[in-house]
This record gives C-alpha cells, sequence and structure tokens, in this order.
C-alpha cells in the first residue's frame, strides 16, 4: 500500500498514528512516497497531527501574540482506543466476540515550570471492559503503548505496559485506571527568542507584510512544527485486531 506524506503544519488538536515499533529519531520526509506496512497505512492515511496547545491570534496593533506551552498534547490515536478478543482468536464473526475494551477519561497533567532539561508528562486513563457471558470470576490482561512523537512523524520514545481487568463472578463488566509517563526535552520543545520575535513581530498599515501570518514563513513554519510534541495513548494491536478496527 502506498501513500504521499507531507508534514502537517496546523495548530490545532486531532488524532494521529501510534507509536509503532520504529526507533527513537526515525522520520517520514515531506511529499516523498513511501511504503508502509499494513498497519501503519491504516492509520497515516486517516490520522492527523495533534499539535501541542497553541493559541495565535491576530493583534489590531499590528502583529501576532502566540501563547504556547512546552507541554505536549495527549491523545488516542484512531482505531486503537478500542480493541476486541475473539474465541476462537481467529475467528470474527459477531457470535465469537468474547471481550471488548476501550480506553476512556484519558487526562494529562504536566509541569513546565523549573528550568531543568527534561518536562514530565502524565497521562492516566481507564479501561473499560465487557465480556460476552457473566460466569466465574475472570482476569484479562490487554497491553497499551504510550508513544511521544515529534513534529508529527519522529518517535521519540515508546512505552509498552499491561492492564489487567478483573471481571467478578457473574458480572460482565469490569474496569481498571492506569497511567504513563514520559519525557519531554525542554529545549526540542521551546521556541528560540528569534521565532517568537518573528511571529511577534509589529507590521504597520500599509506594509507589505501587514496581513500576512507569519507561519507562511518556512523557517518559522518548520521551527513550530519542530517543538511541537505529542503523547499519544493507545492499545497495542496486532495487524489483524487493527485491520477489524478499521472495517467496522
Amino acid at each position: 500500500m502506498r501513500f504521499h506524506l507531507k508534514r502537517s503544519h496546523t495548530m490545532h488538536c486531532a488524532d494521529r498514528r501510534p507509536g509503532g515499533c520504529a526507533s527513537p529519531g526515525d522520520e517520514v520526509k515531506d511529499a516523498d512516497p513511501v511504503q508502509f506496512p499494513k498497519t501503519s497505512a491504516i492509520l497515516l492515511a486517516m490520522l492527523v497531527l495533534a499539535a501541542c496547545k497553541t493559541d495565535t491570534e491576530f493583534d489590531e496593533r499590528g502583529g501576532f501574540r502566540i501563547a504556547r506551552s512546552a507541554c505536549p498534547a495527549t491523545a488516542i490515536p484512531t482505531y486503537t482506543g478500542d480493541i476486541t478478543l475473539f474465541n476462537p482468536p481467529a475467528e470474527r464473526r459477531a457470535e465469537a466476540i468474547d471481550v471488548t475494551a476501550s480506553i476512556a477519561n484519558l487526562r494529562a497533567t504536566c509541569n513546565e515550570a523549573g528550568n531543568g532539561p527534561q518536562i514530565q508528562v502524565t497521562a492516566e486513563f481507564d479501561v473499560q471492559a465487557r465480556r460476552a457471558t457473566a460466569g466465574p470470576a475472570r482476569t484479562v490482561t490487554l497491553p497499551w503503548f504510550a508513544t511521544v512523537l515529534r513534529a508529527g512523524t519522529k518517535i521519540e520514545s515508546k512505552q509498552l505496559g499491561q492492564v489487567s481487568i478483573v471481571f467478578p463472578e457473574g458480572q460482565l463488566r469490569g474496569t481498571v485506571h492506569t497511567s504513563a509517563t514520559a519525557m519531554v526535552s525542554r529545549a526540542a520543545a521551546t521556541l528560540s527568542e528569534d521565532i517568537v520575535r518573528r511571529i511577534n513581530r509589529k507590521r504597520k498599515a500599509g506594509d507589505a507584510d501587514a496581513a500576512l501570518d507569519p507561519m507562511n514563513e518556512p523557517a518559522v513554519r518548520e521551527a513550530v512544527n519542530n517543538a511541537n510534541f505529542e503523547l499519544l495513548i493507545g492499545f497495542q494491536l496486532t495487524e489483524s485486531q487493527l485491520a477489524y478496527n478499521a472495517a467496522r
């Protein structure tokens, strides 16, 4: 499956791909046709970058005001927030569904105060599960990932974890609360003073660039994009589980 990728430069939050299993620093270059395995191709075709919390608005005095946090945005990538287990595992009929689960109540805390080289972000979330039939007490273990993504394409780190859902005897539902913690380089997530000045530079009425968005400048756009980080949380799905979610 072939896709032509272009790096996103939008400044609003939306879902994006999971980390996959690439090494830190892996990158997809702009507009280059790239071959991806089926799992990555499905996600890359459907997801849009969630940028760091950023608010840019026009200043009527002749400039742009930018209020930006170095804390990464936190999101659940499309197709990775749900998981379905079948019995038998290779079956895909509705009658064979054994357990379904979803990630809910995702919330993040981040403290960018201080001068340390790293910014810590912690994402807390619930995993809510349901089994098809009530029966004896049962425990089901499900895998999850927490990936730090930079500039929409570069995997900075990936953490794998597991949650164990306990179904009490005779109960159909089970819930567990868990969390993931990641670190982001303060220097990499902070815009340089020169870029901030170029964004906030006052423009007088009548100037040729008075109404131009500074984000249209390639150097500014690239700097902002490279300073954008995300913490992505989802289930660590198999190829078949991802394909099932995408086909539903």
